[in-house]
């Protein structure tokens, strides 16, 4: 199978072989369409759909013509009035109708060139917005100043696009115009019938509908939204999308398994060891893995829990599992913070039970790590707990039987498939204390069967929320010291490092500095531009309650747990995502003390905010909460797929488009069972669109068979 067909070359040649993009032009357009390390594309400024359209109808006179909104007008010029010698005013040309009269007015305006452009006595088409000043009409650096001719060439509609400094929204609909040559006629991957009775046009009639619509109000944000165009090329990206997904996991369940799980015998001797019960869903996400992992299909498994619902010890009951069956088990986290709690957990537990346990960071050095990979390679290390660096070249297993990736959304499905690798018939438990909603769920674990954890373990008290505005911040600070007096723990959290003269916001070094002054040794300091070891020192110090105060940036956001803290402050907490604000106030209320969140804000609150926080103070339920961060937010910003380079979607918003999203997935499924290889004239088709939305890594597994 070649690689990605030839006939999508010209979509993926850099977008500085356009027309008109030379070495000025060409890096704007890397900023605002290319990602580090790969410049623009002609297919990235195809899928950089318009944000609205301004109508270049003519709009009558000007008398009649609306203040505020594009008009485009027919009139004459009457007077040019350049500013006088020395003056910095603005260069003004008067032009006239029957009906009245509009200033023109330009900021450094070239006085030769605005008399070729606008010649006294010369009939002309303007446009652009009309505003009042002092009671007088003017237009300030107009849109267009065309002649008959170029009234004549000029689109009814002209699409408006998202820009970076030093572009303007003419020369990306010119680019754009370019892009839209470049298309080629491809074989159509959708099913006829889901088209005709959808409404959608052909691929290519869709982008050209979407660029160069007849009307603006085709534009409009709700109308694009609906419109069969964008739906089609949404639809597109989410079926590439889901049959990447789908390939996956049907790879995943047709190579050859093994039994993962003994007679039960150590989880059995586990669970009577436990300090707690369990909860009836964590009982049931065992009774789930268990049974993947005794069938000989290969276990493709994502463990959601809310905050606090106790994801950690299924996690250790799966591993037990593999244990059992003369296998290894690895747990890997995305951050050493996270990787050495784990282990720390973990140990009493696994050792309670007469299992080995090994830490592999990539803070392992010299004789330990030595100890660590040879126990690793030669059986006598049951459970490995670690980072990325579990799946480095490196590092080999004896007999690996499960991998759990805790934080999955912060590692890529290779990263996933590369634990995986590192043995024969690897099951595969996913671990997220991000609840996410089904729509996320749902395109970025498609390939996934799903257990949820939707209880809090006994004992756990409710946690009380409230909001604070930032004026009473001496309040707070005096009655967090009346608190730890009482023997509380608190959390002080600030969204910034440094001090920032840009934006007002506190920073935690100063933040530290204050209440240091106010409470001396008590209180301690992490963020993230701190070293490793420091970090882990300054956390360990509170865990221990030689710290009472702990002022963070949002590194504690995941995972970390100190029964003991009791309180957390959140100092401008309109500038965090509701999921966000969830996970942070997920690190109290883990112990058997009632906990108070205080989310301290800046006022007035813009409409989304004042939703995020009301909606904090009502609910504790992560999955409503992540609901409600994807309508506010979108899903590139709640998976935080924008900083971690997961793929993002540029026409699908899956706030808006669940519905397609579903029938996506049926179809990818259907299309996978009836067409595994994709060797059909539709499965085809459906191989170009894998690698028009950059799905290919799939067509790698078809080729590996």
């Amino acid at each position: 199978m070649p690689l990605r067909p030839s006939l999508l070359d010209p979509l993926f040649a850099p977008a500085a072989t356009l027309p008109g993009v030379g070495p000025k032009i060409a890096p704007l357009l890397d900023r605002l369409l290319g990602e580090p390390g790969r410049p623009a594309r002609v297919a990235d400024l195809l899928f950089h759909l318009p944000s609205g359209g301004i109508s270049r109808d003519l709009k009558g006179s000007i008398a009649d013509a609306p203040v505020g909104e594009p008009v485009t007008l027919s009139v004459t010029v009457a007077a040019h009035r350049p500013p006088p010698p020395g003056r910095r005013a603005p260069y003004r040309i008067l032009v006239e109708d029957g009906t009245g009269d509009v200033s023109l007015i330009f900021f450094n305006g070239h006085k030769a060139r605005l008399e070729k452009l606008l010649p006294v006595g010369e009939q002309r088409y303007i446009s652009g917005k009309i505003e009042l000043w002092d009671g007088m009409r003017q237009m300030v650096h107009p849109d267009r100043i065309l002649d008959e001719r170029g009234i004549a060439s000029l689109p009814a509609v002209e699409a408006v696009y998202g820009l970076t400094d030093g572009l303007t929204s003419r020369m990306v609909g010119k680019f754009i115009g370019s892009a839209l040559e470049r298309v080629p006629t491809l074989s159509e991957w959708q099913d006829k019938a889901w088209l005709e009775r959808n409404a959608y046009p052909a691929f290519n009639d869709a982008l050209q509908a979407l660029h160069r619509p007849d009307k603006a109000s085709a534009l409009s944000e709700e109308a694009l939204l609906k419109s069969p165009p964008r739906k089609r090329l949404a639809y597109d990206e989410l079926l590439a999308s889901q049959l990447a997904l789908a390939l996956v996991r049907s790879r995943m369940r047709r190579l050859p398994g093994r039994a993962n799980a003994g007679d039960g015998h150590l989880v059995a001797k586990l669970k009577a060891a436990l300090p707690f019960g369990l909860t009836a869903s964590q009982d049931k996400a065992v009774d789930d893995i268990r049974s993947d992992m005794v069938a000989d299909k290969r276990m493709l498994r994502l463990l959601q829990g809310d905050v606090g619902a106790g994801k950690t010890v299924v996690g250790l009951l799966a591993m037990v599992s593999a244990i059992e069956a003369g296998r290894q088990a690895a747990m890997m986290a995305p951050t050493e913070i996270l990787a050495r709690q784990h282990y720390e957990r973990l140990t009493p537990l696994a050792e309670g039970a007469g299992l080995t346990i090994a830490l592999l960071t990539g803070r392992e050095k010299g004789a330990e790590r030595r100890r660590v990979l040879a126990g690793l390679a030669d059986g006598s290390i049951q459970i490995a707990v670690g980072t990325h660096a579990l799946f480095q070249e490196g590092v080999a297993f004896h007999d690996l039987g499960l991998a759990v990736v805790d934080e999955q959304h912060r590692f890529g499905v290779h990263q996933r498939l590369a634990l995986g690798a590192k043995g024969e018939a690897v099951d595969i438990l996913v671990m997220t204390a991000t609840p996410i909603p089904r729509t996320l769920a749902l395109t970025y674990f498609g390939d996934m069967d799903v257990s949820i954890l939707n209880e809090k373990p006994a004992g756990r008290k409710p946690i009380s929320t409230k909001l604070i505005s930032i004026e009473r911040l001496g309040e707070v600070a005096a009655a967090i010291g009346r608190s730890v007096a009482n023997g509380a723990q608190v959390y002080w959290v600030c969204p910034l490092v440094g001090e920032s003269e840009t934006v007002d916001l506190a920073a935690a070094e100063e933040r530290y500095d204050h209440l240091r002054g106010l409470y001396g040794d008590q209180v301690g300091l992490v963020h993230g531009k701190m070293a490793g070891r420091d970090k882990d020192a300054a956390m360990e110090r509170f865990v221990r309650g030689e710290t009472k105060i702990l002022v963070s940036t949002t590194v504690i956001e995941v995972g970390v747990d100190v029964p003991n803290a009791t309180i957390m402050v959140i100092e401008h907490a309109e500038r965090f995502g509701l999921a966000q604000l969830h996970q942070l106030r997920g690190r109290i209320g883990r112990g058997s003390e009632a906990s108070t969140c205080l989310l301290v804000f800046k006022g007035p609150l813009g409409q989304t905010a004042q939703a995020r926080l009301e909606m904090m103070r009502e609910t504790e339920d992560g999955f409503r909460i992540a609901e409600e961060d994807l309508r506010l937010r979108g899903e590139g910003e709640v998976l935080g797929t924008r900083q971690s380079g997961l793929p993002g979607f540029k026409l699908a918003r899956l706030e808006v488009d669940g519905d397609i999203l579903a029938a996506a997935r049926d179809d990818a499924r259907l299309i996978v069972d009836r067409d595994p290889e994709l060797t059909s004239t539709r499965g085809e088709a459906l191989r170009t669109l894998l690698y028009m939305f950059e799905r290919d890594s799939a067509i790698k597994l078809l080729r590996a068979g």
